[in-house]
């Protein structure tokens, strides 16, 4: 089956996607757009880009829009990701909230999470350091199919690769080639979908002591960028705290966050 992306046609699924999602895909990822979108077509017997464009567009199918979300995005995520970072979180910024707050609970977003590695990552971690918090975790995402392998929370060895003996012992068993999360963990994270891009769906969530938005912010451009992070910074408690990506920077997207750097890590604190 040869299928050919046009030029203006591309512009047009571009546009589209970020008017949507606020990911901008450039003119050097069109041939990845092309192949990633290819198996859908066939899958829906679809024979030609234009057509498909008119089904995303004005099809008013949010299955057929999940599924363009998920052809563009990447989804590699692991355990135990930038471990500087999570040993910021849990040793030094929790602490922290724990005393400023003078409760004993915590509220932590992971935007865009994927398959819930990250905030599964966070509630192990909490309950390793601080047994005794009480923990609120969401996990959101644009994609429906992620967040669908989120809540089963069944991984493969790659995902687990860097995940310490203890942590491995204590929450996992193996099934087959995969590695099932203990229930109790799955059952401490609230899944949801969530776009970064959506003014109306990010007013769900609100009052959250730390949000995790790590690697997401690459995909913007800095208009897009400018509009997550005001989104994010609404989602915040004052004097909440943001993590982007290690090698992410707000430089020149906001002055609404102050940065911190403790042990080296840079956060982004609210005022």
């Amino acid at each position: 089956m040869n299928i050919i992306l046009q030029d203006s046609t591309f512009k047009q699924l571009r546009d589209f996607i970020y008017e949507k999602s606020g990911i901008f895909i450039p003119d050097s990822k069109k041939y990845l757009l092309e192949n990633r979108l290819i198996k859908r077509m066939q899958e829906k017997n679809i024979t030609n880009f234009e057509d498909y464009l008119y089904l995303v567009v004005y099809g008013n199918n949010s299955l057929e829009l999940a599924r363009l979300f998920d052809a563009v995005t990447t989804n590699e995520t692991y355990f135990f990701r930038e471990p500087q970072q999570l040993d910021v979180f849990v040793n030094d910024i929790t602490p922290k909230i724990i005393t400023r707050k003078a409760t004993n609970d915590i509220s932590i977003w992971s935007a865009a999470s994927s398959t819930g590695e990250e905030p599964y990552n966070l509630v192990m971690l909490l309950r390793e350091k601080m047994p005794q918090l009480r923990t609120q975790v969401i996990g959101s995402d644009i994609s429906d199919s992620v967040l669908e392998s989120a809540r089963k929370a069944a991984y493969s060895s790659y995902s687990v690769r860097n995940v310490p003996p203890l942590y491995m012992s204590k929450y996992f068993k193996t099934n087959g080639q995969n590695f099932e999360l203990d229930v109790s963990v799955r059952n401490a994270v609230m899944f949801k979908n969530l776009n970064l891009m959506d003014s109306s769906k990010m007013k769900t969530v609100r009052n959250m002591d730390v949000i995790f938005c790590r690697n997401v912010l690459i995909y913007f451009d800095e208009k897009a960028k400018q509009r997550a992070v005001s989104h994010l910074y609404d989602s915040l408690r004052p004097n909440g705290y943001l993590f982007i990506g290690a090698s992410e920077s707000l430089h020149n997207v906001t002055r609404a966050f102050k940065p911190v750097v403790i042990n080296k890590v840079v956060v982004y604190q609210r005022g």
